[in-house]
């Protein structure tokens, strides 16, 4: 049970438990596809590598029933090293990340990697920050701040209205913000009219893949 899981196999390993902690028993490939939306053939490649490193033995016809194997305080180990990070639909003026108690939506992180008490996720719309491999769809990880240094990229609210993830400078005359995609424009403005709520520290790009920026 010393193997390291990545952060794939956590995911896998935490579904795995509360589908038993549900229902009573491990869900199908098919099933656990569809709750995990990635392939078949990903989920079976997860189970073969969590059957390789000890977690769960797979047995039956086709080996098609799974069971998780080893000391609950082993598995809740690996399950531990990741976090659920909420996920948030919009930006409410003056209202701190880490107030909000309720989302519809969580993404796994690696809990060595994002140690801030008071993570979100933000899902980007567009594709101003394409050059910085921040693409449409994707979510960024953000620690809460209402601070921000030049060049970081920063989540910040607009006129108490609209919420966006541009680089951060700080000019004499005001506040920049810089997309980074050749085909946007430099968005300037007054010190009064930003509201800096946090900075991006990571990047998921799909259910699991999680890149430190």
């Amino acid at each position: 049970m010393s193997k390291e899981l990545t952060q794939k196999q956590q995911q896998m390993l935490i579904y795995l438990e509360k589908q038993i902690q549900k229902q009573g028993s491990i869900p199908s490939l098919r099933q656990a596809a569809i709750d995990l939306g990635i392939s078949h053939t990903a989920v079976a490649q997860m189970i073969k590598s969590l059957e390789k490193k000890g977690y769960v033995q797979r047995s039956g016809h086709y080996s098609r029933e799974i069971r998780l194997l080893g000391k609950k305080k082993n598995r809740e180990q690996a399950v531990h090293r990741g976090r659920e990070v909420a996920v948030i639909g919009g930006i409410a003026a003056g209202l701190p990340m880490y107030a909000q108690q309720e989302y519809d939506e969580a993404v796994l992180v690696d809990g060595d990697l994002f140690r801030s008490p008071n993570l979100f996720a933000l899902r980007i719309q567009g594709d101003s920050m394409k050059d910085a491999g921040i693409f449409h769809g994707d979510l960024v990880i953000c620690e809460p701040r209402q601070y921000a240094a030049n060049n970081e990229i920063v989540v910040a609210l607009i006129n108490n209205e609209e919420a966006t993830v541009k680089r951060f400078f700080l000019k004499e005359n005001g506040i920049e913000l810089h997309p980074e995609n050749e085909a946007f424009s430099v968005m300037r403005y007054n010190f009064g009219e930003i509201l800096i709520q946090g900075k991006v520290v990571g990047l998921v790009r799909g259910p699991e893949q999680t890149a430190r920026l």
